[in-house]
């Protein structure tokens, strides 16, 4: 599947990943992984609820990575290359979900986000493999 650009940030993309698998909702007992096909970005499960979970996030990630250090080497494309490139080594840039009766079994507050760690980061694709047993059909 492939994501519209967002801004920097985090974004909750639980609906895009359910709408982009509609065999999912046969699928009995399973696994969902999915695998972002980038090395700016990252994928993470946290609160769904609250926007301004996603806003601390982002804070504190900026926070914590700051960029323009002096020892970054790797600029090439701008202040915010290095940066994102370790925010999505710390966060990682795949995810792993049970399926359970046709639904991704995230927990009440749970939603599949994607972290944008560039100013300016472009589309980005995500590749989903699901693994499981489908419901039997009915005769």
């Amino acid at each position: 599947m492939t994501l519209d650009s967002y801004p920097r940030g985090f974004h909750l993309i639980t609906q895009q990943v359910e709408s982009a698998l509609p065999s999912i909702r046969h699928v009995e007992v399973g696994l969902l992984h999915l695998w972002l096909q980038h090395t700016s970005a990252s994928l993470t499960i946290n609160e769904n609820a609250d926007p301004t979970v996603r806003h601390d996030m982002e804070a504190f990630f900026n926070h914590s990575v700051k960029e323009e250090l002096s020892f970054f080497r790797h600029t090439y494309e701008g202040k915010d290359d290095m940066p994102a490139h370790l925010k999505s080594s710390i966060l990682g840039c795949q995810l792993t979900i049970p399926v359970q009766q046709g639904k991704l079994a995230l927990g009440t507050w749970q939603g599949i986000m994607l972290g944008e760690h560039r100013d300016h980061g472009g589309r980005r694709t995500i590749i989903a493999t699901l693994q499981g047993i489908a419901e039997q059909p009915t005769l």
